[in-house]
């Protein structure tokens, strides 16, 4: 009760800010970012999209990709109307697809940048049961191996970059609450969602990538520190509010459920505050592997503070994301558990 009322009043935690706190308000003590180079997804709309505009306020270098560049060259054109002197790139991503993801990480490994920060924020609620052309459920390849695939492929770029200027690399991973909705195996919970189409659930598809977001993290903090690389991994929960996420449940019933819940509900610029502040603020130099609610570090479900489970999905990811048929690679590895 006591941490529902400091979340509704905004009562600032350890770190000075709290629920109530804004993207901008919170990178304000922040260095100039003009030698940062960025990359951040699902910038296009919500919470994405003030990240992207308060570190271009920042003066930090943007490279925006998405799978409809239309609507990333539209969100370049608002941030550059408003900070002229921006750097914005936009290229083509569709983190659905893991043939996609390969072509970006090339594409981009050909552009020569540094790369400083790695900002894993797109999100897709799959309402009606899809399978990506890899042969994974929509929701859990887009939200969670896309992003496992990208980092993978950018690491050594961001390590690269911090040995070479001396600035500390972060990468940052969105999640969701909703994690410690996930119970079972991991694994398993995945080919029921996958192979069978009347056992679909949505929220327990969307539940389970945001499981796997936090575990990401963890291994990925600590195999960075076994390879010496100076970059962070930190994953947050932005809190709950009302984004295109929720595009395809449009209708009445969602309308009323927001309603009901508009004092829960954060601002977008207060949704983007703990990404901001996981992304960018000196307080968390060499702090790497937590998990932040509210720009303050926070304890995630018992499940994702598992360290054996979160090797276990790594390897199991891995060996998806590489082979040549990920959809006969998850098979095997179901058979290889049942």
């Amino acid at each position: 009760m006591l941490q529902t009322v400091r979340y509704l009043i905004g009562t600032a935690g350890p770190s000075g800010y709290g629920s109530k706190s804004a993207a901008e308000e919170v990178t304000e003590s922040c260095p100039d970012l003009r030698s940062v180079t960025a990359i951040i997804t699902g910038a296009t709309s919500g919470i994405g999209a003030e990240v992207a505009r308060v570190l271009a306020k920042r003066g930090a270098r943007l490279v925006l990709p998405a799978r409809n560049l239309k609507a990333a060259e539209e969100a370049r054109a608002r941030i550059v109307a408003e900070f002229p002197d921006s750097e914005i790139l936009v290229m083509a991503l569709d983190l659905s697809s893991l043939s996609s993801v390969r072509k970006f990480a090339s594409e981009f490994e050909s552009l020569n940048l540094p790369l400083n920060l790695l900002i894993n924020n797109a999100g897709k609620f799959t309402h009606n049961h899809a399978i990506s052309e890899d042969g994974i459920e929509m929701t859990f390849a887009t939200n969670y191996l896309g992003h496992f695939l990208l980092t993978k492929l950018l690491v050594n770029k961001m390590a690269e970059t911090a040995s070479a200027t001396g600035i500390q690399g972060r990468i940052v991973n969105v999640t969701s609450g909703i994690h410690g909705w996930v119970s079972g195996d991991i694994i398993q919970n995945l080919g029921v969602i996958t192979r069978n189409k009347r056992q679909y659930d949505a929220t327990r598809a969307y539940a389970l990538s945001k499981l796997c977001n936090v575990l990401h993290t963890k291994e990925l903090a600590y195999r960075l520190k076994d390879m010496g690389a100076n970059v962070t991994a930190n994953c947050v929960h932005p809190g709950v509010v009302r984004t295109r996420l929720t595009r395809e449940r449009e209708g009445f019933i969602t309308d009323l459920v927001f309603l009901l819940a508009s004092k829960l509900l954060k601002t977008i610029p207060q949704a983007a505050a703990t990404t901001c502040y996981a992304a960018v603020h000196p307080r968390l130099l060499n702090v790497s592997g937590k998990y932040f609610v509210d720009c303050n570090e926070a304890t995630p479900s018992k499940q994702a503070m598992n360290l054996t489970e979160a090797a276990r999905i790594w390897v199991f990811s891995d060996t998806v994301v590489s082979s040549k048929d990920p959809k006969a690679a998850l098979e095997n590895y179901l058979s290889s558990i049942n």
